[in-house]
């Protein structure tokens, strides 16, 4: 070897390989993320859409579910007032409280529950929040339709009808024969029906998906800077 050659650098090749690697990372995170904004962008296209018609008859809907998905819907039937649930960690304006889910039976013979907006807890742990009480008879509802997958999973606390006291842990969809569905409550046919507080819409942005992808691309071109400062600084 010439006395003028440098030594070449036995770690170049490893360097190289782990730039790489950090490049491709970079360029899968950045893909990752444009997808999602995508989807998001899709999702909240359709909310949109579908809150924006005017309300069918829950009957009418048939075939594949996702197809209505948001739609607002409107049925007759009753509540079965032994059947209902609080749904814990809700919040509304910084308040801690529940949503009130309750049984109905429409005169179609179609068992679901029906989210009947949010209700604020109780002053301790162990006081029960004041649960407006459903009407006994045949009612007519309206709400959005909702997909069972949409219900936030985890515990949920049974109540009686007159709403005393904790009773035990139901789960709405494995302990009870109901359809895979419910419902939003928007108004019904008596006052006490429509909520105080309804179920909230989710966020319609499309959020930071498209900056972060952007933000990867960045992070990326910093790895192929700095290998080549590296380099260059050898």
């Amino acid at each position: 070897m010439s006395s003028h050659e440098k030594p070449k650098e036995p770690w170049a090749f490893f360097k190289s390989l782990v730039a790489l690697l950090l490049i491709l990372l970079c360029v899968w995170a950045a893909q990752w993320q444009y997808h999602r904004g995508v989807d998001r962008h899709a999702r909240n296209a359709v909310i949109e859409e579908r809150i924006a018609k005017s309300p069918i008859e829950l009957s009418t809907v048939t075939g594949e579910l996702l197809d209505y998905e948001w739609q607002t819907v409107s049925a007759n039937g009753t509540f079965d007032a032994k059947k209902q649930i609080l749904l814990r960690n809700r919040y509304s304006e910084g308040k801690y409280g529940y949503e009130v889910l309750t049984l109905f039976t429409a005169n179609d013979n179609r068992i679901f529950w029906v989210d009947r907006g949010w209700v604020q807890a109780g002053a301790t742990a162990t006081t029960p929040p004041v649960v407006p009480a459903v009407p006994t008879g045949q009612v007519s509802i309206t709400g959005r339709f909702r997909l069972d997958s949409s219900l936030p999973r985890g515990s949920f606390f049974a109540l009686p009808g007159n709403g005393e006291g904790l009773v035990s842990e139901l789960n709405a969809q494995s302990q009870l024969n109901t359809e895979k569905f419910y419902l939003d409550l928007l108004s019904g046919s008596e006052i006490s029906l429509t909520p105080e507080v309804t179920a909230q819409l989710p966020e319609l942005s499309d959020g930071p998906h498209m900056a972060y992808a952007l933000q990867w691309i960045f992070f990326g071109g910093l790895v192929i800077y700095g290998r080549i400062l590296i380099r260059r600084t050898r």
